[in-house]
């Protein structure tokens, strides 16, 4: 007896720890993929007992500052953003030494990241599947010989890519990358457009291959085959909970909650989650529901 009012006075405290709680704000960015994580996660910390009030369209350096000036409680950030943009970091890493680093460094300033979730948003070169599988290429080394084979054999027809501004003019985008590789182009041979035209030129063969995100939905709603980066020239972008440890602090069991969320979201979880968006115009709020559902989480 004694045992049972113990547990039902704790629960009791829990839930009103919860309740006297301030609200959490959540900052989330401009793109289909976090207003997915946005929606679930609004849906299974309410579930679990937080009142969320999410804000999303944050671009990235706004949500990096409000967060440190105390005006945002968490997002869902990615590794390799903090390492490159936020910390001027550009030595290659592994999954695991980006996430420590970002960790390290982000922990001096009162940020927690939790527990990374085993999915990588991170940039890939792409091509129409069914041609990749014909000519043989998995990786971007087989991509590259067969530029260079095509550039030797047929100069006329020479391979097309598509890139987005950004990465063809960064410091740390297609001059390393074409060092690195051994890549020569020409040129004419880079097609330079919207980074969300580049799904459409590749599907459409407007270029042979282009750079692309790994779970973006159009990926496999256009069939579309992501070659290996085979010399890890790109760097991880785990997305991970990241919030205020103040917040954490003040909200007992929201790390927990947090990082049962964080481990569902793998590659393949996010990819199918964002072609449903994108692809077959469902409600990023649908989407989450359904996705939470099914894991018997609402």
């Amino acid at each position: 007896m004694t045992r049972v009012l113990g547990m039902l006075l704790a629960m009791l405290l829990l839930c009103l720890t919860h309740a006297q709680a301030a609200p959490i704000t959540m900052a989330t960015k401009d793109f289909t993929e976090q207003h997915i994580l946005s929606a679930m996660t609004t849906l299974w910390l309410n579930k679990k007992g937080f009142e969320v009030i999410p804000k999303t369209n944050i671009p990235v350096s706004i949500g990096r500052n409000a967060m440190l000036n105390k005006q945002i409680d968490m997002t869902w950030e990615y590794t390799g953003s903090s390492l490159i943009i936020f910390n001027h970091i550009t030595t290659r890493m592994t999954s695991e030494e980006a996430y420590q680093t970002v960790k390290r460094l982000d922990g001096k300033l009162g940020l927690v990241w939790l527990h990374p979730a085993p999915m990588n948003n991170t940039y890939a070169f792409a091509m129409q599947r069914e041609r990749a599988e014909k000519e043989h290429i998995a990786t971007v080394s087989q991509l590259v010989a067969r530029i260079e084979q095509i550039r030797k054999q047929d100069p006329k027809h020479n391979w097309m890519l598509g890139l987005d501004l950004e990465f063809a003019g960064r410091s740390d985008g297609l001059k390393p990358l074409q060092k690195l590789y051994g890549l020569t182009l020409d040129r004419p041979q880079i097609r330079q457009m919207d980074p969300g035209l580049v799904y459409n030129a590749i599907r459409d063969g407007f270029v042979d291959a282009g750079l692309v995100y790994t779970t973006d939905g159009r990926v496999k709603g256009f069939d579309l085959k992501i070659l290996e980066d085979d010399k890890h020239f790109f760097p991880s972008y785990n997305v991970t909970p990241l919030v205020r440890k103040e917040v954490l602090e003040a909200n007992p069991g929201l790390a927990e909650a947090l990082n049962q969320l964080s481990a569902l979201i793998t590659d393949d979880v996010i990819t199918e989650l964002n072609k449903r968006v994108d692809i077959d115009h469902q409600s990023p709020q649908q989407v989450a529901r359904d996705f939470l559902q099914s894991k018997g989480m609402l």
